[in-house]
């Protein structure tokens, strides 16, 4: 392949023409180029093309076409495409005056026909280095926002994100009237599992634990790291009843097997404290919070792997 890529598939490219002619030629011309081609030949066509999750990024138009025009197709591939689409505009036009407007309306190249063919490789070669940087700044953006709002370790929302994610479901649930779950897990004798069988272990618990509690929640639930060894999951759409049998499921399957690490093994528990906010009686982060906090501690006090749920106004005794 001529095309030097580090892309395991050709990258796709899309022809629109209403030259038979035309369409050939260019058509051929990719494919030896190792391009993938696709090909339509009028501008209303094309634009449905570009609306698919999927479509090629990287279009090579005329100017006159059926339907929508390439230059009003440039215009609306700039004003309503997300990901970005390098466009050459291949015409007859070849006045300055249609370059300055082609490129006014969003043609990243503009090339008049007759071409010629090594013109247009080199010209194409420009838009897909381009294009591969806008990806790789898009991946990198995408990493960098991963890393701000995600635990290193368990790969869980980290404690500002998952408290974002609170906070964006108590505006939700005052809006819909609704009651939702928060339940407040942590970690039993986990220090003596850092003393006993070592920090490497210990890594190993933190993130095979949250991978089983992830793995008891739906993707529109909130689970995250909220401190060393604790855990605060935020349960969509749940009464008090729903948000205990499942805070229930997550203890036992937590439970359920020991974790294993370089021939050490242990079964680690989880205790866990309910409160539940009820849209129909507004209330802040902080108060959802300290109720799953205290029937949290109350877990621990009555004996630990166990999930608990205060009233409230009933306080546990510390």
């Amino acid at each position: 392949m001529e095309i030097e890529s580090a892309r395991s598939t050709p990258m796709k490219v899309l022809v629109v023409d209403d030259s038979p002619v035309y369409r050939h030629l260019i058509k051929s011309q990719l494919e030896e180029w190792g391009y993938q081609v696709s090909v339509v030949n009028d501008g209303n066509e094309a634009w449905n093309v570009l609306q698919r999750p999927d479509s090629p990024k990287l279009v090579i138009l005329d100017w006159v076409l059926p339907g929508i025009t390439g230059v009003e197709l440039c215009r609306r591939i700039r004003a309503r495409v997300h990901a970005y689409v390098y466009t050459v505009l291949l015409t007859g036009k070849d006045r300055k005056e249609d370059w300055h407007e082609a490129m006014s309306a969003g043609a990243d190249d503009f090339l008049s026909k007759p071409f010629d063919a090594l013109e247009l490789k080199a010209r194409l070669l420009v838009g897909k280095r381009i294009l591969d940087l806008q990806e790789a700044l898009v991946n990198t953006r995408e990493s960098m926002r991963y890393a701000a709002t995600h635990d290193a370790l368990t790969g869980l929302r980290n404690r500002g994100e998952i408290l974002s994610f609170l906070d964006r479901e108590l505006a939700r649930a005052q809006r819909e009237k609704k009651q939702f779950g928060v339940v407040l897990g942590d970690l039993d004798e986990f220090k003596s599992i850092n003393d006993s069988l070592g920090h490497l272990f210990g890594d190993q618990v933190l993130k095979e634990v949250a991978r089983r509690i992830a793995s008891k929640t739906r993707v529109y639930d909130g689970v995250g790291r909220y401190g060393g060894e604790e855990f605060l999951i935020v349960l969509v759409d749940c009464d008090l009843t729903t948000t205990l049998i499942r805070a229930e499921e997550i203890r036992t399957h937590v439970a359920s097997t020991p974790i294993q690490l370089t021939g050490k093994r242990r079964i680690v528990t989880l205790s866990m404290g309910v409160s539940i906010a009820d849209g129909a009686n507004p209330s802040d982060a902080d108060r959802v919070l300290n109720l799953a906090d205290e029937a949290l501690y109350h877990a621990k006090r009555s004996g630990r792997n166990r999930v608990e749920h205060l009233d409230e106004g009933v306080p546990a005794s510390r």
